[in-house]
């Protein structure tokens, strides 16, 4: 057998287990979700309590609500240190916090990856920059946001009055203009 032949094998071996999930969520996915008057078989249906009241823990150990936002566009973005797509995104989240500011815009990462994912959080987020707050999702959050589906990352976009303006699911150049017009759309919104 070749060296490259031998390298695709283990490379291959390497990714399946790389890729296998912790725990729930347990795929990954590229599918677009758009909230925009327009129910789609996964977006989130009705929340079991009201959404302002929903919340998440801090890697502080701060418990923070999403009424506690009100008056800026909130990014909640669900991921897992084994999700390519949700690696590819970080990137592009720390530039919408920097171009935006924490005065308009609050992004917070929600590692939903499960305690055997856990370890590699620390590492992960500082071989990654994460300039962003991240924290822990409740299970009622996480359960709206994810509706039927539990590919990861999702994104969820808030106006400045907590209203859900977009819901995405995985990430690419075309879902990161999704996105991006998401987020424009939202800080336009005044009331």
């Amino acid at each position: 057998m070749s060296k490259l032949s031998i390298l695709t094998v283990v490379f291959a071996i390497f990714m399946a287990s790389g890729c296998r999930p912790a725990a729930a969520p347990v795929s990954i996915g590229n599918t677009p979700v758009s909230v925009n008057g327009v129910q789609l078989k996964d977006a989130p249906s009705q929340p079991r309590r009201p959404l302002a009241e929903m919340s998440w823990t801090g890697f502080d150990g701060t418990v923070h609500k999403l009424k506690d936002f009100r008056g800026k566009v909130v990014i909640l973005d669900f991921w897992a240190t084994y999700c390519p797509p949700c690696i590819e995104e970080i990137p592009h989240l720390n530039a919408l916090q920097a171009k935006y500011g924490p005065e308009r815009l609050a992004v917070i990462g929600l590692h939903v990856g499960g305690d055997e994912d856990k370890p590699r959080v620390p590492d992960f987020v500082e071989r990654l920059r994460i300039s962003y707050a991240l924290g822990y999702p409740e299970d009622d959050l996480t359960s709206f946001v994810f509706g039927s589906t539990n590919s990861l990352p999702q994104t969820a976009i808030f106006d400045p009055q907590g209203r859900l303006v977009a819901k995405i699911t995985g990430f690419d150049a075309r879902l990161k203009e999704e996105l991006d017009r998401a987020v424009e759309k939202a800080l336009g919104q005044n009331g």
